[in-house]
C-alpha cells in the first residue's frame, strides 16, 4: 500500500509523455537526448497547483525539479531497472488493464448495452424445438443433427403444428410435456445468440437455424408484449411440496385469510405460518420482481391484478403450493440512464461479451489489415489425438514447413507461433471429444490476443492521450525502483550511518522547554472544581483519579508525563508557571494543570526522534545522490527555447 501511494506521488507530481512531439524544439538535452519544450509545458502546467515551495512555481524554478527527475529516469534505464521481474510485472498488469479501455470501443459496448436495454422493455413468448449436439462433437455427429433440424424446419415452414413438432421431435428434456413452450422471455434470460434470434423473428415466424452450447435450435414467436413496470410483494405460502395433502393445505391457507379478514397482522401469520422460511422471516416481503421472472404464472396475475398497495389476494395455487399476496409498491421501469452502469456489468459477465469481442476483433482487423490463411487441414494431420490428454509434445516445424497462419499490417505469424501458443495452452484447456474442435478454439484464442497485442502495440504511436497515461506510469514505476534502490532503502538498513548522522546534527532534535506535570480534563465543571480543591490539598494526581472515577466512570481525564510549552493537549491561553493553574473553559471541556517544573531545552534521544532522523537521513543521501547524477549526466538548456516558453508561460 505505501509502494502504491509514493507511486501517485510520483506520477502526479510528473506526467511525462513520450508520444510523438508536434513541437520539435529541444528544451534541453541529457547526454545529447532532447527534452521536448512541450512535453515540460504540459507538466507545468498540469501539476503548478501541486507544487508547495513559491520558489518553484517559476519555470526556473520547476526547471530544477524536471531536470531532477529526468535524471532519475536515465539512471533507472541505465541500472537495467526496467528489466527486473517484478517491474515488468506490474507495468504489464497497468498496461493491459489501461489498453482494455482503449481495445473495448465506447461505440461498440453503448451499443449492446443499448440494445439490451431496449430487449428489457419487451417480452417474447416462443417454443422451440432442439437438436442436441455439442461443441466439440465430431463433423459427422454435427452434420447428422444439422440436417436434422433443417428438415424440421421444413415442416414447420410447410405449416406443420410447431408445438406438435416440438413433442415429436424435440431432444430438450420435458418438450414432450410442454411441446416446447417457454412462455413469455426477456433480455438476459436465454443466451444471447437464441435471445437475438428471437427478438429478430416477427410474431408468427419460424427463425433461421441457430446453434448454441446446447445443439441446434429452430424458434416459433408467437407474441411480443411490453414488459410490466417490476412490483414488490408479500405472501404466505402454505406448501404442497411436504407431507401434507393438497387437501390440507387447502384448509390451513383458508383459515390463514380467514385470520387476515378478521384484522391479524399479515407480518406476523408470514412469520409464524408461512413455508417460505426465507420471506416469512421479514414478514414475507419478496425482492421485486417482473412478469415472467418467477416462473409461476398464478401467482403474478394475482399479483399484477392487485390494484393498491396493501391489497391482498385471495389464496392462488402454484406448483409450490397455496399462496395470499399482499401488494407493497408498484415500481417504474428504470430509464436508461439509470440502468447503465448495471447493464454494462452484467454484459460484461455474460456471454454477450462474445459479441464485443467480436466487434473489437473485426474492427482491428478492419483498421490494419488482416489476412488469414488455411491451418485447420495441416494442424489435424501435425497435432496428434495425445493433445486430447494434455500430453502432445510439440517440436518446432522445419523453415518449409512453417507457412503464414495470418496477417495483421506487415507483421506476418506462422504456424510456428501458433503451434508454441497451442502447446502451451494444454495444461488449461477444457476437455474435448473431437480435436478438431479443440484446434479451432484455440486458434480463436490466439488470433483475438494477437490482434490485442498489435492494437496495444500501436496504441502508444497512434493516441496522444494513452501515451501521456502510460508513460506517466512507466516513469513513475522506475522512479520508485531507483528511488528504492539508492536512497529509501539504504536509509531504511544503515543503521550506523543514520546514528552517525543524528550525532552529527544534535542541535536539529533538541526540545522546546517542557513541562513536567499532569493535564486534568473533564466535560463535568464540578468535577473540575473538586479536582482543583484537591490539588490544592496536595493529593497526587493517581490519587485524585482512583478517588473521582469509581464505578467504572471516567469522570475525568488524566495525562501524566512531560508537555512542550506548544502542546495542544495544554489549554489555549495557559500560563506556563510551577503549581496549580487556573481553571481553563473549552466548548466543551474544563481543564486544570498542574506543573511539577519547568525542563529547560534538551537533546532529544535518538529512539525518540528516530522516525524523524530517517526522513532528514534520506533527505541528505537523496541529495548527494542527486549531485553525483548531476556529475555524471551532462544537461545543456537552450537557452532561446527557454526564453520563449517563459513568454508563453508568462513567467
Amino acid at each position: 500500500m505505501k509502494r502504491n501511494l509514493i507511486l501517485s506521488v510520483i506520477i502526479i507530481l510528473f506526467s511525462l509523455s513520450s508520444y510523438a512531439q508536434k513541437d520539435k524544439e529541444a528544451l534541453m538535452t541529457i547526454n545529447n537526448e532532447p527534452i521536448y519544450a512541450k512535453e515540460f509545458k504540459r507538466v507545468y502546467k498540469k501539476n503548478l497547483e501541486l507544487v508547495q515551495e513559491e520558489s518553484q512555481k517559476s519555470v526556473d524554478g520547476y526547471l530544477d525539479l524536471f531536470i531532477d527527475y529526468k535524471m532519475k529516469v536515465a539512471e533507472a534505464y541505465a541500472q537495467n531497472l526496467h528489466k527486473n521481474k517484478e517491474y515488468v510485472k506490474d507495468f504489464g498488469k497497468y498496461e493491459e488493464q489501461l489498453s482494455r479501455n482503449y481495445i473495448f470501443d465506447t461505440n461498440i459496448t453503448e451499443e449492446i448495452i443499448k440494445e439490451a436495454y431496449n430487449r428489457s422493455l419487451e417480452e417474447v413468448e416462443a417454443s422451440h424445438i432442439l437438436i442436441k449436439t455439442s461443441w466439440d462433437s465430431f463433423p459427422q455427429d454435427t452434420l447428422v443433427a444439422y440436417n436434422k433440424i433443417e428438415q424440421i424446419r421444413k415442416r414447420a415452414l410447410a405449416g406443420e403444428d410447431f408445438n406438435e413438432l416440438a413433442k415429436k421431435t424435440s431432444e430438450e428434456p420435458g418438450s414432450d410435456e410442454r411441446e416446447g413452450r417457454l412462455g413469455y422471455f426477456s433480455a438476459f434470460d436465454m443466451v444471447y445468440p437464441f435471445e437475438s434470434e428471437a427478438y429478430n423473428t416477427p410474431v408468427g415466424g419460424v427463425s433461421n437455424i441457430i446453434r448454441t452450447q446446447f445443439g441446434y435450435h429452430i424458434i416459433k414467436v408467437t407474441d411480443r408484449r411490453k414488459k410490466a413496470a417490476p412490483i414488490v410483494t408479500s405472501h404466505i405460502m402454505v406448501s404442497t411440496m411436504k407431507d401434507t395433502s393438497a387437501a390440507n393445505a387447502k384448509d390451513r391457507i383458508n383459515e390463514i385469510y380467514g385470520l387476515l379478514q378478521q384484522g391479524e397482522s399479515f407480518e406476523d401469520l408470514a412469520k409464524q405460518y408461512s413455508d417460505d422460511k426465507a420471506t416469512g422471516l421479514n414478514g414475507g416481503k419478496m425482492r421485486p420482481f417482473s412478469k415472467g421472472q418467477l416462473k409461476a404464472p398464478p401467482f403474478e396475475e394475482a399479483a399484477y391484478s392487485l390494484k393498491n398497495p396493501g391489497d391482498i389476494s385471495k389464496p392462488v395455487q402454484t406448483r409450490f403450493g397455496w399462496h395470499i399476496i399482499r401488494l407493497e409498491e408498484k415500481l417504474v421501469i428504470p430509464s436508461y440512464e439509470d440502468q447503465v452502469n448495471e447493464l454494462e456489468k452484467t454484459i460484461k459477465g455474460s456471454d454477450r461479451l462474445k459479441s464485443i469481442t467480436s466487434a473489437v476483433n473485426n474492427k482491428i482487423k478492419k483498421k490494419y489489415g488482416f489476412e488469414s490463411y488455411d491451418y485447420l487441414p495441416f494442424f489435424e494431420t501435425f497435432v496428434t489425438d495425445s493433445i486430447l490428454k494434455k500430453k502432445w509434445k510439440y517440436t518446432p516445424l522445419p523453415k518449409k514447413d512453417d507457412r503464414p497462419i495470418f496477417k495483421i499490417g506487415e507483421k506476418v505469424y506462422r504456424f510456428n507461433d501458433f503451434a508454441a501458443y497451442l502447446s502451451e495452452r494444454q495444461p488449461k484447456l477444457k476437455t474435448f471429444k473431437y480435436k478438431g474442435a479443440l484446434i479451432e478454439a484455440v486458434y480463436d484464442e490466439f488470433e483475438t490476443n494477437e490482434l490485442k497485442d498489435y492494437f496495444k502495440q500501436n496504441l502508444e504511436m497512434e493516441n496522444e492521450e494513452y501515451a501521456g497515461i502510460i508513460q506517466e506510469y512507466r516513469d513513475g514505476l522506475l522512479i520508485f525502483e531507483v528511488m528504492a534502490k539508492n536512497v529509501w532503502n539504504k536509509a531504511k538498513n544503515d543503521t550506523l550511518g543514520q546514528k552517525a548522522f543524528y550525532e552529527k546534527n544534535l542541535d536539529k532534535y533538541k526540545s522546546q522547554s517542557q513541562l513536567n506535570g499532569a493535564i486534568f480534563t473533564s466535560s463535568q465543571e464540578e468535577v473540575i472544581n473538586q479536582v482543583a480543591d484537591l490539588l490544592n490539598q496536595g493529593v497526587s494526581p493517581i490519587e485524585i483519579k482512583e478517588q473521582i472515577n469509581t464505578g467504572g466512570k471516567t469522570n475525568v481525564l488524566v495525562t501524566l508525563g512531560y508537555f512542550d510549552i506548544n502542546s495542544t493537549e495544554l489549554p489555549k491561553n495557559f500560563e506556563l508557571k510551577e503549581g496549580v493553574s487556573e481553571i481553563y473553559r473549552g466548548d466543551t471541556t474544563f481543564t486544570i494543570v498542574k506543573t511539577n517544573f519547568i525542563a529547560p531545552p534538551r537533546v532529544k534521544g535518538f529512539n525518540e526522534v528516530k522516525g524523524r532522523v530517517m526522513s532528514d537521513f534520506q533527505n541528505e543521501l537523496e541529495k548527494e545522490w542527486i549531485k553525483s547524477l548531476k556529475e555524471k549526466y551532462t544537461v545543456k538548456v537552450n537557452e532561446k527555447a527557454l526564453k520563449k516558453l517563459k513568454k508563453e508561460l508568462g513567467s
